[in-house]
């Protein structure tokens, strides 16, 4: 169960309810915090719907993101939308592979995105050798969106674990199909 209450459109001044015009948990939650909710999905559509960065690429590293920072929240609901945006079953298998160390199929640049995706998440840094590969893949905006979408995914991915933010019912398949990391 959440650390904080999941709040409704009756629990929220008139101005505020349409923050829940997605009632999804982790928006029940923020809302909490409405001037917070409203910053959060600011930057939140920005890079869903605005950026430049290829939806696929971007998908892989906040799948990869959820994975490293082992948020079922995050994970489930980004492999849904990651399928909508061309990430296919067998690479979100990759993930998990990349992250234990093996090299998948995928091509180099998406393994620069999952490799760059853990390096920020887990080493708070991105090697010089990461950036070569991305920096000849993508122009200066796509490369600025990508590190953006996974330094703002990752505190969307501790925000949802330190609130204890509940995957709802319609994502948990998600997690028994790919399971997120057991240490």
């Amino acid at each position: 169960m959440a650390r904080v209450p999941y709040l409704t459109r009756d629990d929220l001044e008139p101005d505020d309810r349409v923050l829940l015009d997605r009632p999804a948990n982790i928006f029940r939650a923020l809302v909490n915090s409405p001037k917070g909710a409203r910053a959060f999905a600011r930057h939140g559509n920005y890079i869903l719907s605005r950026s430049k960065l290829d939806p696929r690429l971007r998908e892989l590293a906040i799948i990869q993101v959820g994975y490293s920072t082992n948020s079922p929240y995050e994970y489930a609901h980004h492999v849904e939308i990651g399928r909508q945006n061309g990430v296919s079953d067998d690479d979100i298998r990759a993930i998990a592979e990349e992250s234990a160390g093996g090299k998948s199929n995928l091509g180099e640049l998406e393994r620069a995105v999952l490799r760059a995706a853990r390096e920020i998440t887990v080493d708070v840094s991105l090697s010089d050798d990461t950036f070569a590969v991305l920096e000849a893949a993508l122009d200066s905006e796509s490369l600025v969106d990508l590190i953006l979408a996974i330094s703002f995914y990752n505190g969307a991915s501790r925000t949802l674990n330190a609130l204890e933010i509940d995957v709802e019912d319609g994502y948990l398949h998600y997690l028994e199909e790919f399971p997120l990391p057991t240490d």
